[in-house]
């Protein structure tokens, strides 16, 4: 491989993260944006009969739009920087891959452990749910939740290296990832649960929105692993080598 700055591939991971970000939009904007519409509307309801309606400062168009884009760009490209930097570790310490299966490893470990590992656990929740008095808590408990799932993961990326000489590769890597969801499953039983879902919410509604938040993030690692390994293989794979010469080793 090509020697370079980790600054290059630092680069071209933001811009990768750009192209997620747009993808994420997308995604957010067909198929998110009808259900927290739906929300917003029961929120209103609420909130007319008990208190009288408000006007928001920010426009819902507005938000859908313009505000819905800027945030998931600069998401993009923030997750993009800093998968960059995870993936300029990883090369060649996982594994004998190549620049793209790299790329795409890297991305899949960063969805279970960034998106899955906290959201199994504290899900994604509408507009018109949750009591506004205990956000600080809520977000306290993603966040703790969402270290642990990174801290775990790189514990079990080292149980994995450390097993290998004995068990081989693919037996260390089974090992790790068991301990793995282990792990992850007693960090659920003792961390609080939070279950603010008023019981005359639409179960469905709330379960549309879930599942498009879910979407959202698929979209976006899934592009981020596929455009990145792109860009890191015309980076680092020197012109005119073989196609061979950069698949995974068997």
């Amino acid at each position: 491989m090509n020697p370079i700055s980790p600054r290059v591939l630092l680069i071209r991971g933001m811009l990768a993260g750009l192209l997620a970000g747009v993808a994420a939009f997308l995604v957010a904007y067909f198929l998110g944006e009808s259900q927290v519409d739906a929300a917003i509307a029961i929120e209103e309801a609420g909130a007319h009969d008990h208190h009288g309606g408000e006007v928001a400062p920010v426009s819902r168009a507005l938000q859908a739009t313009a505000g819905l884009g800027t945030g998931t760009l600069l998401y993009g490209i923030a997750l993009g920087g800093i998968a960059a930097l995870v993936y300029c570790y990883a090369l060649g310490r996982i594994g004998r891959f190549g620049p793209r299966a790299t790329a795409l490893l890297v991305s899949g470990g960063l969805f279970v452990t960034v998106t899955l590992v906290p959201f199994f656990k504290y899900p994604a929740n509408p507009p018109a749910v949750g009591d506004p008095e205990t956000t600080v808590q809520r977000t306290t408990l993603y966040v703790l939740m969402l270290a642990l799932g990174l801290l775990l993961a790189a514990a079990a990326l080292i149980l994995g290296r450390r097993l290998a000489p004995s068990l081989g590769n693919w037996n260390a890597s089974i090992a790790a990832s068991v301990a793995f969801v282990v792990a992850v499953g007693i960090a659920y039983a003792f961390l609080p649960g939070v279950n603010e879902v008023p019981a005359d919410f639409p179960a469905a509604l709330v379960w549309q929105f879930r599942l498009a938040s879910l979407a959202i993030q698929a979209a976006m690692w899934g592009t981020f692993g596929l455009a990145f390994g792109f860009l890191a293989e015309r980076a680092l794979v020197p012109a005119g080598t073989p196609k061979e010469a950069v698949q995974p080793a068997s």
